[in-house]
């Protein structure tokens, strides 16, 4: 078994502090160029996100999944951000309300006929060494606005009020190829990508 204690070794493996299966394929996506295998947290490792800001809860969860399997861990958070909300739903986007269609039905709701409708997704990439120190680093941020009403059945989330002028749909309408390049993740993951390559390969 390979030794990933030594922070001079190598890696080949990172955890994903997550125990959603769908976020670990999504960063494999991204990742597919290096020769990383992406495995999920164990099931009883739950970490309390306590941070105030997106990159404090992504530092937090690579930090502590690393510590606790003694392997690098990579994290996300990640969330909508609405001006005219002051920046609600922010850090508590995926427990605005208790289901999808609530969240979106809320942010709607309190946006009401508010013509100021200005908003981007937020992703804060972080990977921890094994002893739990932070390595890496990043934020990815989409612009867009908040539409009156949900368009589109792709994506999930707050997608399909997310509007993006550049492509006149939402998140919810276009491909999962093109989202990946706009998105606020894809372009976390743009930034950091060369950096996670000086490392792990």
């Amino acid at each position: 078994m390979t030794n990933f204690t030594s922070l001079e070794t190598t890696p080949k493996l990172l955890v994903v502090a997550t125990g959603n299966p769908g976020k670990v394929l999504e960063m494999q996506e991204y990742m597919a160029d290096l020769e990383l295998q992406l495995q999920l947290k164990p099931k009883d490792l739950e970490v309390e996100e306590t941070g105030k800001t997106f990159l404090a809860n992504a530092c937090l969860k690579a930090s502590e999944v690393a510590k606790a399997t003694k392997k690098w861990a990579i994290a996300d958070d990640s969330g909508l951000v609405v001006n005219a909300l002051d920046g609600r739903p922010g850090i508590y986007s995926a427990r605005y309300a208790p289901t999808v269609a609530e969240q979106i039905e809320r942010v709607l709701r309190e946006l009401g006929d508010n013509p100021e409708r200005l908003a981007q997704f937020v992703c804060a990439l972080a990977i921890a060494r094994p002893d739990g120190t932070i390595a890496l680093k990043t934020e990815g941020i989409c612009h867009g606005e908040i539409l009156y009403s949900p368009r589109g059945n792709c994506g999930f989330g707050y997608d399909p009020i997310f509007y993006l002028p550049s492509q006149k749909k939402t998140f919810a309408e276009i491909s999962p190829e093109t989202k990946r390049s706009l998105s606020h993740r894809g372009q976390a993951f743009q930034i950091l990508l060369p950096q996670i390559k000086a490392i792990f390969t």
